[in-house]
Order: C-alpha cells, then sequence, then structure tokens
C-alpha cells in the first residue's frame, strides 16, 4: 500500500489502523465519561421519583401522599401500583419476586411500600437489598408513606443514581 497514514494491510488482508485512530478513540471517550460525569452528581430538582407499592396499601399510600403535598424535599413521588401477591390461597410467591424486580428495574424508584405480612417481605427483601431499594412493610400504606416521606426530608432515604 502507499506510504498515507491511514491504514496498512497485514497478511490475509488483515487491516490494522494506525496509532493516531486508535488515540484519537480514546481521547473521544474519555470527553463523553468526563461530560456524562454531572459536576454535582445529584437529583435534579423537582424530579420525579417513583415509590412502588402492592395493591393492598396502594390506595392509603396515594391518599396519604396528597395529604402531604405529593412533595418531599426537592422530589416528587408518585405511587405505582403493583398486582396483589395475596389470595385466599395464600401468598403468590411468584408475584412477590415479579413486583420487587420490577422496582429494581426503575433507575427512578425510590421505595417500595409492600408486603404486609412478614412472611411475604422476607421473599422480596432479597431482591430489593442489592439494589439499595428500602421496604417499608408490615405496615398501613398511610404509614408506610407517611415514614417514607418523612426519612426523605431528614435524609434517611434517597435516590439511586442521577435523575
Amino acid at each position: 500500500m502507499g506510504s498515507g497514514g491511514g491504514s496498512r494491510s497485514l497478511r490475509g488482508g488483515v487491516t490494522r489502523r494506525s496509532p493516531r485512530i486508535a488515540v484519537g478513540l480514546l481521547v473521544a471517550g474519555f470527553v463523553t465519561l468526563a461530560v456524562g460525569c454531572g459536576s454535582d452528581g445529584g437529583v435534579a430538582k423537582g424530579a420525579q421519583v417513583n415509590v412502588y407499592v402492592t395493591e393492598p396499601l396502594c390506595g392509603g399510600a396515594e391518599a396519604e401522599l396528597a395529604r402531604q403535598g405529593a412533595e418531599a424535599g426537592d422530589l416528587r413521588p408518585q405511587v405505582v401500583c403493583l398486582p396483589s401477591a395475596e389470595s385466599s390461597q395464600g401468598l403468590d410467591l411468584a408475584q412477590i419476586g415479579a413486583n420487587a424486580r420490577r422496582a429494581t428495574e426503575d433507575s427512578s424508584a425510590i421505595a417500595y411500600i409492600g408486603e404486609r405480612t412478614n412472611a411475604a417481605s422476607r421473599f422480596s427483601a432479597p431482591i430489593l437489598e442489592p439494589a439499595d431499594i428500602p421496604q417499608y412493610a408490615g405496615m398501613t400504606g398511610s404509614a408506610a408513606m407517611q415514614n417514607l416521606l418523612r426519612d426523605l426530608e431528614e435524609g434517611r432515604v434517597s435516590p439511586r443514581g442521577n435523575l
């Protein structure tokens, strides 16, 4: 091939890029990384965050959030109702797991209000804990939302990642 600075052919037609291209790509990667990391690393003021609530507790949680003014500090919590995992036959463990996983898949999830019984909470806790999503369980939806809002105001609960 010619003496240009582009690519040079090696055995078998394999092409090797010049070191200048590799350095350029590396620099572009660092610039992208630097731009992606915000200066404050915090959550935007007025950011909407999701609170996942199991169906039997949803009405009480929504009512308490409305009563408290639908804000907690600089955040705007929103209730996301999940299907009930309770029936006359007992607990639906698959539904408990699906509900907890749904919360962990949402980067704006801030808390999980659910499972009215300690037995049910034992199944959702191992899913929620690695994702740093606190669970408010064993109480009414209203009491759980009240506790969550207080914890948000006092800084005991904070959003995961950047919103």
